[in-house]
């Protein structure tokens, strides 16, 4: 695993993705990660962006609900893919969906690494991307 690679976002909403950006880059400054986010708009221009990197990320964060390509649909296609499935890059949904027990019980059947709510509060979103990111900052990989 690259612990210091990219970690890549994928949110349609722009205030969201604002937040997003607020909340990630004040957890990386405040642990002195070496993380820089890529934020993609929706699933067509993360597979894309995927395809065509050529230093791995640190992981995968993505809401559900997008147009054109959704997250489900674009974990389907990273995982149907044998050169993007073999990165090993832990993938997490992030969205408002929350715990619908269909969205979850397929989110997992296609192997995510987390699935969770999107927080309510600052706070809440910064004690997540704190635990998300210490976890896999620690978590030994074949990678």
């Amino acid at each position: 695993m690259n612990k210091e690679g990219s970690i890549v976002i994928i949110e349609d909403d722009v205030d969201d993705r604002d937040f997003l950006d607020e909340v990630f880059t004040d957890v990386i400054q405040k642990n002195n990660y070496k993380n820089n986010l890529v934020f993609l708009k929706d699933g067509q221009d993360a597979l894309a962006y995927l395809s065509e990197i050529t230093s791995k990320p640190f992981m995968v964060i993505s809401d559900i609900n997008m147009p054109r390509l959704d997250g489900i649909e674009l974990r389907k296609s990273i995982t149907r893919n044998e050169k993007l499935n073999s990165l090993c890059i832990p993938y997490i949904f992030l969205t408002t969906a929350g715990s619908n027990r269909n969205s979850v019980s397929t989110a997992y059947k296609l192997s995510v690494q987390g699935y969770f709510k999107k927080p309510s509060s600052l706070l809440e979103y910064k004690l997540l991307v704190t635990d998300l990111l210490g976890y896999w900052k620690k978590c030994i990989t074949p990678y």
